[in-house]
Parts: structure tokens; C-alpha cells; sequence
């Protein structure tokens, strides 16, 4: 396993570990590795809006979640500076999935996108998610 490798699987034990925000937002990284990840949100009755459906924070904060591992999967830190989303149709069911990809994967910014797909494999969300890149310092 590379380098590479084991520092995005170390972030994913990170954030899916107890008492992180994601883990105890029913959220958990499921794949990880430079410039790619996959995430899950376990629907419970605390995700819902007032219409039962998963509430828009939540979906935002399953894509912000993957987006990030994706984008400092390959060793660096990063912190995101904006984010957007289309809400393409209700989210239910018993989980939501996440697939974040690079549109840029840059030294200072990286440009993620991600799709968001219900348990029928329908979108119900997209968009772009904009890190700051933080390079590890030099020993």
C-alpha cells in the first residue's frame, strides 16, 4: 500500500471514528484514496424535515464530508472555502450515498464534485465543493 494509501485510510479511521461530527451525524466514509471517496448517510429519524424527508444539512453535510476526504486523501490538510448544491429531488430511505471526484485537484485549491444517490440508485443531489490546500511542512 502506498504512502497515499495509508494516509487516506488513516483519514477515514479519523472520521469515522466516535464522537467525530460525521460518525455522530449517521455519516461514514466508506472508500478513500487520492482524489476519490464514498460516503454513506445512515437515515435516521433525526435526519428528517418537516416534510420526512432527509433534511438539506444533512445531504450537505455528506457531501462536504466526502468531498473533503477526496480532496486531502493524497496527505494534505484543506478546509473547505465554498460549497454548492442542487437538490434534484427528496431524499429517502435508509441510506443516502455520496461519490466525490476531483474537477481539480490543485496545490492551494481543489475542486471536488459529488453525487448523492438514494437506495434506487436516483440522483437526488449534486455539487461542487472548493478546498483550501494545505501542504504538510517539510521536516
Amino acid at each position: 500500500m502506498s504512502q497515499a494509501s495509508h494516509l487516506a485510510s488513516d483519514l477515514s479511521r479519523i472520521i469515522n471514528r466516535s464522537g467525530q461530527f460525521a460518525y455522530e451525524n449517521g455519516i461514514t466514509v466508506t472508500d478513500a484514496r487520492p482524489g476519490y471517496a464514498e460516503g454513506v448517510l445512515e437515515v435516521r429519524p433525526t435526519s428528517s424535515n418537516p416534510h420526512g424527508t432527509v433534511h438539506g444539512g444533512c445531504l450537505y453535510t455528506l457531501a462536504d464530508t466526502v468531498a473533503g476526504t477526496a480532496a486531502c486523501a493524497h496527505g494534505a490538510s484543506c478546509v473547505t472555502v465554498s460549497g454548492t448544491m442542487e437538490f434534484l429531488r427528496p431524499a429517502t430511505g435508509p441510506t443516502i450515498r455520496c461519490v466525490a471526484t476531483p474537477k481539480k485537484q490543485g496545490r492551494t485549491l481543489s475542486v471536488m464534485q459529488v453525487v448523492l444517490t438514494d437506495d434506487a440508485g436516483k440522483n437526488v443531489a449534486t455539487g461542487t465543493f472548493t478546498f483550501f490546500m494545505s501542504q504538510p511542512e517539510k521536516q
